[in-house]
């Protein structure tokens, strides 16, 4: 396949592969002439990669995982998985902890508006701890 094949059917650009190829994400294909000639399996991997990416993964973490002897490395890959689900757990954990905040406070200016003749706060809006 041509560089613009596998771009096309992985939902990508040329550019983009390129660029893989130059991070040292995909390794350097052969060459048929002037031309990159890549394989299903490269195909396959460019598709993992984007999946990856939407994922949340930056690029710079993927490289390494598809060494130049054209098998991905599933133990580092399952590694990078988990630690990525560790991280969305303690950004949910966070996320969470911010929500009660916000809870918090639109019920203070909720107390505001209501002018129910009790105490309004002259800043409703606390610091986040």
């Amino acid at each position: 396949m041509r560089i613009g094949d596998i771009a096309r059917q992985a939902g990508t650009t040329p550019k983009a592969i390129r660029h893989y190829e130059l991070l040292g994400i995909l390794p350097a294909v052969p060459r048929q002439g002037s031309y990159r000639r890549y394989s299903e399996r490269d195909l396959m991997f460019v598709r993992l990669v984007r999946q990856a990416q939407a994922l949340g993964f930056r690029l710079a973490e993927l490289r390494g995982l598809y060494p130049a002897d054209g098998e991905p490395d599933w133990s580092r890959v399952l590694a990078a998985l988990l630690e990525r689900r560790r991280q969305v757990a303690a950004d949910i954990q966070r996320l969470q902890a911010l929500d009660l905040q916000l809870q918090a406070v639109e019920a203070e200016t909720r107390a505001c508006l209501g002018g129910g003749g009790g105490e309004c706060a002259a800043a409703p809006v606390r610091r986040a701890a």
